[in-house]
């Protein structure tokens, strides 16, 4: 049993990945949230309302934990550099964070390279948060995953400097490998990983 902090846990990807360590593990969940009103806990959940910005509200929700997934949108890179600063106040260490498929111009023409980086700047602060990410001293993964899809759980896994394979990823395989990845703190650990379907 770990105990996992989820931050975003509002969002698509926040909710599956809940959904599927409540469903699929023993897991103790703390879902930190700016609207934590909407989320009805279980008695293995505790729901915390903060901000990501206040050091004071992730002082709170980091402490204990065993690992820390993030699935936001908005200012990645400033949320991503209040993220890590904490997790190594608090001495906790397993990060697995969202970022997107074409961060690194990784997106070949066949899968559509007009998702990359240098075509697309709306990904910078992806990429901001990812190089925060993998410049810290934590055990970090960032998961860029492509487009989301309602399928099963049927996904490759590209590791970074490989081309991405393709196009889209279902909801249900990036919260299967969130769980992988929280039950083995070796699981892809200081990488970048792209998930799409096979």
């Amino acid at each position: 049993m770990k105990k996992v902090l989820i931050i975003g846990a509002t969002g698509t990807i926040g909710g599956a990945v809940r959904q599927t360590l409540l469903n699929e593990t023993d897991d103790q969940l703390t879902l930190f949230a700016r609207s934590a009103s909407r989320l009805n806990a279980s008695d293995r959940e505790k729901v915390m309302a903060g901000d990501v910005t206040k050091d004071s509200d992730l002082d709170k929700a980091i402490a204990g934990q065993d690992a820390v997934f993030v699935a936001l949108s908005g200012n990645l890179g400033q949320f991503a550099k209040k993220i890590v600063v904490a997790m190594d106040r608090n001495k906790v260490s397993r990060l697995l964070f969202i970022t997107s498929m074409g961060i690194y111009d990784e997106i070949p023409a066949s899968v559509g390279a007009s998702g990359n980086l240098s075509s697309n700047s709306i990904l910078s602060s992806y990429r901001e948060a990812a190089d925060v990410v993998e410049g810290s001293d934590l055990n970090y993964t960032v998961i860029r995953p492509g487009w989301f899809t309602n399928g099963p759980v049927d996904y490759e896994i590209t590791k970074k400097g490989e081309p991405f394979g393709g196009h889209d990823v279902s909801i249900s395989s990036i919260a299967d490998f969130v769980k992988n990845a929280i039950a083995n703190d070796n699981y892809y650990s200081h990488d970048s990983v792209g998930l799409n379907t096979k």
